[in-house]
């Protein structure tokens, strides 16, 4: 069977059992002294012990010193599921993937630092749609905040790092480009909720979720978040095949900035149900019955069932995935233009009050 014939699957990159040995996390790195750029970071973090030392601008040097900034993420029992990664934004808060949380449900929730320094941590806020999470910590290390960098700035060829634990192995560097931006993947196992991703061909396995995707100034540009794979056998781990994908940092710092303010971050939605794999452009509405919720905010704006939505807010949608993740990028309250065809007759317009799911 040729490559190209080759179904993908979208994998949420947390680690879903203790069986690979250690702690798994996803050390992203960051850094910044002037030599390295004005603008960036100043990241004041010392170089390991023992560790010879790097020019801050270096790939070695940002490694060096935004490590002691990233935390690796797991059960208290030392053998639950769901290992993963984090980074530190304040002092005692630290950002995640909110299916690294999921996976931990009904488990304390352990936070170890680069330097073996652990604490309890609890959930501070929690948003599923766009799979992010924040984590209060009990006792906290001293280390050095990372700071968001400005992912409308990123473009297909730039340089980023991944550091971190995949599949427990501690430390581990990869580097590569960015190999495509605005690529919708689903946030969620369902396949429910989709995001605008970076994509990376810098490796990213089970285990580092939640870690930071930087750029060569130490700026945090992405969380990652899921890989594509070719698959695995039954009961088996799929690993990087040089398709990783990250939530930008624009929108996760947007969204990270709602869950400390209030707890959780309200998905937005259509009240409509998309068909996710057909052949025309756009986004289908299901025509079967129910498929627009009554008096829901489709509903409300003259959407029917069978209707295909070819520009949502001023953006042309290609398929469904595209549309949900565009929809993802809005609030509940939010008001949007819709273009859309009906029964081949295109022209349509309406405006769309999204609701909460």
């Amino acid at each position: 069977m040729p490559l190209w014939a080759v179904l993908l699957t979208v994998l949420l990159v947390a680690v879903v059992s203790a069986g690979v040995g250690g702690l798994a996390g996803g050390f992203a790195s960051g850094d910044s002294d002037a030599a390295a750029s004005e603008n960036g970071p100043e990241l004041n973090n010392d170089v390991p012990s023992g560790t010879p030392s790097r020019e801050p601008d270096t790939i070695a040097g940002v490694a060096q010193r935004v490590s002691p900034s990233v935390v690796a993420i797991h059960g208290a029992d030392g053998g639950a599921s769901g290992n993963g990664s984090g980074f530190v934004i304040e002092n005692n808060r630290v950002v995640t993937n909110a299916h690294v949380v999921n996976a931990l449900e009904g488990n304390h929730i352990e936070v170890a630092y680069s330097d073996g320094h652990t604490t309890a941590a609890t959930v501070a806020g929690q948003a599923d749609s766009s799979d992010l999470a924040v984590l209060e910590l009990d006792n906290p290390n001293n280390v050095q905040a990372l700071e968001f960098g400005n992912s409308e700035d990123v473009t297909v060829g730039d340089t980023v790092i991944a550091i971190g634990a995949p599949l427990g192995l501690a430390g581990t560097v990869t580097t590569g480009i960015i190999s495509a931006v605005d690529r919708p993947v689903a946030s969620d196992e369902e396949g429910e909720t989709y995001i605008e991703a970076l994509q990376t061909d810098a490796a990213v396995n089970p285990g580092n979720s939640g870690g930071p995707l930087v750029d060569e100034q130490g700026r945090v540009i992405g969380v990652n978040t899921a890989i594509a794979t070719l698959g695995a056998n039954p009961g088996g781990q799929s690993g990087s095949i040089g398709l990783g994908f990250a939530i930008p940092s624009d929108d996760a710092e947007t969204v990270v900035n709602y869950l400390i303010e209030n707890g959780e971050d309200p998905q937005a939605e259509i009240g409509a149900e998309l068909v996710m794999q057909h052949r025309q452009e756009g986004a289908l509405i299901d025509d079967g019955r129910g498929a627009v919720e009554s008096g829901g905010p489709a509903d409300e704006a003259g959407l029917e069932p069978g209707d295909l939505v070819v520009e949502f807010d001023g953006t042309a949608v290609s398929d469904s995935p595209e549309l949900l993740a565009l929809i993802s990028e809005k609030r509940p309250g939010d008001e949007v233009s819709v273009d859309y065809e009906r029964d081949g007759e295109g022209d349509l317009s309406t405006t769309l009050t999204l609701g909460s799911a």
